[in-house]
């Protein structure tokens, strides 16, 4: 198994497979998201694109969703979903 230092979570953890883009990004990314973080990244972009409405047609919505994925995966502040309510974490 594959470990990265997460940039995300500040600790090592599972790598990814393969960059998960093109390029120098997909590479930067390789590099130092782990697989945990890049999965909870995908899971907030799909809510992201849903509840915004977004047109992934749209250069502004892609250039959106790429900075919003630059302060998630660095660990910044980042938009939510609005309509989303994250479930109980009391069991």
């Amino acid at each position: 198994m594959r470990t990265v230092h997460c940039r995300r979570y500040n600790k090592e953890l599972e790598g990814l497979d393969r960059p998960p883009l093109p390029g120098a990004k997909g590479q930067a990314i390789f590099d130092s998201v782990s697989k945990q973080a890049w999965g909870d990244w995908q899971a907030l972009q799909t809510m992201l694109i849903n509840e915004k409405h977004l047109n992934m047609m749209d250069p502004d919505a892609r250039k959106y969703l790429s900075e919003q994925m630059e302060l998630f995966l660095s660990g910044g502040e980042h938009d939510h979903a609005e309509g989303y309510v994250p479930p109980s974490q009391s069991n």
